[in-house]
């Protein structure tokens, strides 16, 4: 089976594989640049990162790459428009935007001749993100690690996304070999959105212990859990989300009011960064449905290697 051609504005990487945003510094600049130099579009997930953080990790990508780097912003955060327009300044290649729906960035993005691809999980978002002008939309399924946007699956929805819009549509949720790729093609789509399997990479930043989460996780591990952005989130079962499932999470004491809207059942972002720098037991780790069918850490060229390899392999 051959690779189509992906095209996001005036981008074409060489494969239309994309990594997935991963917030809080899941996907940080190492991580993006080498799935860039992989042939791949690279993300920086800029939800809880400061301005000047956000800025250095762009700035380090560009140095680790001449490939294409892009950013993933949640639009529920409070300071969405000037993260945005920060990555703008910096001369990102691309921005990914979900948990929300803002029309004022495809202006933006408009202005400065960067692409804007949307995050939806319904034909319907997908056609308004496509008049408001967004170059490509992310048609995330409920197997998605994460803050989820539906309870119905990719194979149910892509069909649908696909045939409502004229723009590029690229297949998200549960994707993590060569033979998922394959069939989110043959479905329609243009290219896919990987998060979970590049977390098992040499290059992603996160704790050991977190990667060992995912290395040793069984099917029945990975639950869904409420979330005080208001979506429902899928992560790993541990003492910690146990507690969030029984109702009995430490609500936070103190607030800096990171999102323009949180439930204050527990904090999101501390129990995120917990889990990055190895507290997992006390923290949440998202991770997608099918994190229990990846077997081992690879370097992140290795892993588009076997992804290649798979998919080309596939009969058409």
């Amino acid at each position: 089976m051959k690779f189509p051609s992906l095209k996001i504005g005036r981008l074409v990487p060489r494969y239309p594989i994309i990594q997935g945003g991963m917030a809080l510094r899941v996907s940080t600049a190492p991580l993006a640049s080498a799935v860039a130099n992989a042939g791949g579009i690279g993300v920086i997930a800029a939800t809880g990162m400061t301005i000047q953080e956000l800025k250095d990790e762009i700035r380090a990508a560009r140095r680790f790459t001449k490939g294409i780097i892009g950013i993933n912003i949640m639009f529920a955060v409070r300071q969405f428009a000037t993260m945005v327009h920060t990555a703008i300044e910096e001369k990102i290649d691309v921005i990914f935007t979900g948990a929300g729906f803002s029309r004022d960035i495809f202006k933006w993005g408009r202005d400065a001749g960067v692409p804007i691809v949307s995050i939806v999980s319904s034909a319907k978002l997908a056609r308004i993100a496509e008049k408001q002008g967004a170059s490509a939309v992310v048609a995330e399924g409920m197997e998605a690690g994460g803050h989820l946007g539906t309870n119905r699956s990719i194979e149910e929805i892509l069909p649908e996304i696909v045939s409502s819009v004229k723009i590029p549509v690229i297949a998200a949720g549960g994707i993590v070999d060569g033979s998922g790729i394959a069939k989110m093609l043959k479905l329609g789509a243009s290219g896919v959105q990987m998060a979970t399997r590049f977390v098992l990479s040499v290059e992603c930043a996160v704790a050991d212990a977190f990667k060992q989460m995912y290395l040793k996780a069984a099917a029945d591990d990975v639950v869904i859990i409420p979330s005080p952005v208001g979506m429902p989130g899928r992560a790993l079962r541990n003492p910690f989300v146990s507690k969030v499932l029984g109702g009995t999470a430490e609500k936070p004491v103190e607030c800096d009011g990171c999102l323009k809207d949180c439930s204050r059942q527990y904090c999101i972002i501390k129990a995120l960064e917990y889990s990055r720098s190895g507290r997992v037991d006390d923290g949440v780790v998202f991770a997608g449905k099918n994190v229990h069918k990846i077997k081992e850490i690879l370097p992140v060229q290795k892993i588009f290697d076997k992804l290649v390899t798979e998919v080309e392999e596939t009969p058409d």
